[in-house]
């Protein structure tokens, strides 16, 4: 496959238009012109071409909760917004804590995903926090993240035990860092302006400071490979960035929600997430700690659920939003579009230092011999549509919202899985 005329991104702000050659789902070569006698090829008219965004945080719900998110559905919507890469969290029912389990969701990943899609395994068995899974043999099936998340590990004990195993096996341990000492029945928003002024329980940012700063220091004295799930608290990003000082091999992700949004947008279970949005001085050090390098990468925590779930009052409803078919949009027309960010820390924080982080050698980058997993970003004005998502949950609170990028194309390993004009292939 030919794309010709594709404007990639050189440094800073700086592009070039340029050829690019793809064979047997690599980038084999980039040049000026290339010639190339092909019926296969792309004319990219000048589009911004990056890497194909890396989201190290989804929820695909299946097994368990099909109706909630499957396989498919879920990495439909990927290649809708721009992702090639996602991996997917481990609260499914059952648990990817066994070899058997896990052999059996690589077989079912492999058969439906239409992009790439690597599974984490839990820490704890059923993620209860009592006893470690197997860490040995998940790595021998390739596996080599494991996260407990939507829950805290309680035990400072067990953390460290697992850390320590982490460590001997050269796995990296993935945290949802919540200390539930801190959090009451029903919380359910930020604990600050906005739950006084709506009557509701607020979770206190000690929530997750707390067991960020617990973490941090157990990798610190273990050596253990560590990374903080969606951070969202100015404290978090102070502790991560002196422990990163001290040398730890620890990193940490925002989700694109956490740097648009505080709690003073909050209005309805659409706007509840856990963590959940903070303050503005929060979200504006989140915004700081991403620049500075303190925080690694932007992800998603795509948590689809069904609309009668989310119709609720909202402090039983459940925590979480979509993400996937958003994530991209937004952060080029709030950060990219604002001068905020340059073009390259977008493809940074979007897809290369996530590649870098969790060892995707060939991903990340627009290079001869990368994988061809690339996206096509046309700068043009659209609104964001819930009711077009190709997610099963349209639980979003940036429905109607405008944007000023939108992806024209998505290919994976060379295969294109997505256009604009003919949605997505498969």
């Amino acid at each position: 496959m030919l794309i010709k005329n594709a404007k990639i991104v050189i440094k800073d702000n700086q592009t070039k238009i340029v050829d690019i050659l793809v064979e047997q789902g690599k980038i084999i070569r980039i040049a000026d012109i290339i010639d190339f006698d092909t019926d296969d090829m792309i004319d990219a008219k000048e589009q911004l071409c990056i890497p194909g965004a890396i989201d190290v945080h989804a929820h695909l719900r299946e097994p368990g909760y099909t109706h909630k998110e499957t396989i498919i559905s879920g990495t439909r919507a990927a290649a809708k917004g721009g992702f090639t890469t996602m991996m997917a969290m481990p609260n499914v029912v059952p648990y990817p804590d066994n070899e058997s389990m896990m052999k059996d969701y690589l077989i079912k990943i492999k058969e439906e995903a239409l992009v790439n899609v690597i599974p984490y395994a839990c820490i704890t068995k059923e993620e209860k926090g009592h006893s470690l899974v197997d860490m040995k043999a998940m790595k021998e099936l390739g596996i080599t993240c494991f996260s407990d998340d939507g829950i805290g590990v309680a035990s400072a004990t067990m953390m460290r035990d697992a850390m320590t195993l982490a460590t001997e096996q050269g796995v990296m341990i993935v945290a949802h860092t919540e200390d539930m000492d801190y959090r009451t029945t029903y919380a359910c928003v930020h604990e600050g302006i906005q739950n006084k002024k709506l009557g509701l329980v607020g979770i206190p940012s000690e929530c997750e400071w707390k067991q960020v700063e617990r973490d941090l220091e157990l990798a610190k004295e273990t050596g253990c490979a560590y990374h903080i799930c969606h951070m969202s608290s100015k404290k978090s990003v102070e502790l991560l960035r002196a422990y990163k000082a001290k040398g730890a091999n620890v990193s940490g992700e925002v989700t694109t929600h956490h740097l648009v949004l505080t709690e003073e947008d909050v209005e309805n279970t659409n706007h509840k997430m856990n963590p959940p949005l903070r303050s503005k001085e929060d979200r504006e050090s989140l915004i700081a700690g991403l620049l500075d390098g303190t925080i690694d990468f932007v992800a998603n925590d795509h948590a689809p659920h069904s609309e009668d779930e989310k119709d609720k009052p909202m402090n039983i409803a459940p925590f979480g939003i979509v993400a996937l078919e958003t994530s991209m949009a937004l952060l080029y027309t709030y950060f990219v579009k604002k001068n905020i960010f340059t073009l390259q820390q977008f493809v940074e924080f979007t897809s290369t230092n996530a590649a870098i982080r969790f060892g995707m050698e060939n991903k990340g980058k627009v290079e001869e011999g990368s994988d061809a997993d690339l996206i096509l970003i046309k700068d043009v004005t659209a609104t964001i549509d819930k009711y077009k998502f190709e997610s099963k949950g349209i639980n979003t609170p940036f429905h109607n919202y405008e944007i000023q990028g939108d992806i024209e194309l998505t290919m994976v390993n060379g295969s294109i899985v997505y256009t604009k004009e003919k949605g997505v292939q498969q």
